[in-house]
């Protein structure tokens, strides 16, 4: 028996790297191994093996970008909270492995619509995020709104090239029937509660709001309260 020891310990003394590289060959991969992926270099180690990767690099890990789809009522901030390996959705599990990295320095982008559930993106990467604010006037936002009541005459013609409301100015969205009682809008940068205006400007009542694309990007199959990565061939 041994007296425990931090992994990155045990880890320099088996390759001769540095603190600093151990912690990246953890964090950067879980590349060491003991009886599973471990990546925290804190985790203390006793008599288990302890291997490292031929192909693994002192590199830190990628910046991650996480889509997540929100129940209504839930901020951003407890949302993020929300957000780990478990709720990883079971059908993107095959993906990228996830790394407790993954779920640090999570910063939150193009808030909802109030009352609105679904899409949230969540990211690392300062270039992403850029994007998404700088650029949030240019890029199309997608939402299925679920209404009840009876659309006025040529009210889908009216959302399409802009009208006048209670001497408000909306501006032109692109909007079409989904089905008998949902509508499906597709709008730059829409401003707050702007939909619910949409809606009652044609004699309709909001029931729920749900955004299912941001740019590019589409929730997809993704149940509620649960997330997927970004993956690197999808652009916002």
């Amino acid at each position: 028996m041994t007296d425990p020891i931090r992994l990155s310990k045990r880890l320099i003394e088996l390759v001769g790297c540095s603190r600093r590289e151990a912690e990246l060959f953890i964090e950067g991969a879980g590349s060491p191994w003991t009886a599973k992926l471990i990546d925290e270099p804190q985790f203390k180690v006793e008599n288990q093996k302890v291997e490292l990767d031929p192909q693994a690099q002192a590199t830190a890990p990628e910046p991650v970008t996480i889509l997540l789809n929100v129940p209504v009522g839930v901020d951003a901030e407890t949302a993020m909270a929300t957000i780990s390996a478990e709720t990883l959705s079971e059908e993107h599990r095959f993906s990228k492995r996830p790394l407790k990295g993954h779920f640090l320095r999570l910063t939150a982008s193009t808030d909802l619509q109030a009352n609105a559930s679904g899409l949230l993106v969540f990211t690392q990467d300062w270039k992403i995020l850029r994007k998404l604010t700088a650029d949030s006037a240019k890029i199309e936002q997608e939402y299925v709104v679920e209404v009840e009541g009876e659309m006025v005459a040529h009210g889908l013609n009216r959302l399409n090239h802009g009208l006048t409301y209670k001497g408000k100015e909306l501006p032109p969205v692109k909007a079409s029937w989904q089905n008998e009682n949902r509508l499906r809008f597709a709008m730059k940068n829409p401003q707050p509660g702007v939909i619910a205006l949409f809606c009652q400007a044609v004699g309709l009542k909001v029931v729920a709001i749900r955004r299912i694309r941001i740019g590019g990007v589409s929730i997809g199959k993704v149940p509620l309260g649960q997330w997927r990565y970004l993956s690197g061939k999808e652009k916002f």
